[in-house]
């Protein structure tokens, strides 16, 4: 199984836009991938509800876990993700 551990970086944590933001791309990725927070249980990265329920605040150290095809690229991905300031960024234009 990968594993990645990494510090939130976005100043409201993982709430509202970051958490919709990591809940969008880990519902996208090609394996399921799991995040908990110290000895938490690790909840599904693709629900938001799971998600928020972490409490998860900027500079918080989270673990992903993901197994199978990609997993390793994948758990990259949101690692880098999660580490960003998601609430400085400009949204995507749609």
């Amino acid at each position: 199984m990968a594993t990645r551990t990494v510090t939130v970086g976005s100043a409201s944590g993982l709430h509202a836009r970051p958490a919709a933001l990591f809940v969008a791309a880990a519902g996208a990725a090609p394996v399921r991938v799991t995040i908990r927070t110290g000895e938490k249980r690790a909840v599904p990265a693709n629900s938001m509800l799971s998600v928020l329920s972490l409490g998860a605040k900027q500079g918080t150290e989270v673990v992903l876990e993901a197994d199978g095809e990609g997993a390793e690229a994948t758990l990259d991905s949101l690692a880098d993700l999660l580490a960003r300031d998601l609430d400085a960024e400009e949204p995507a234009d749609v």
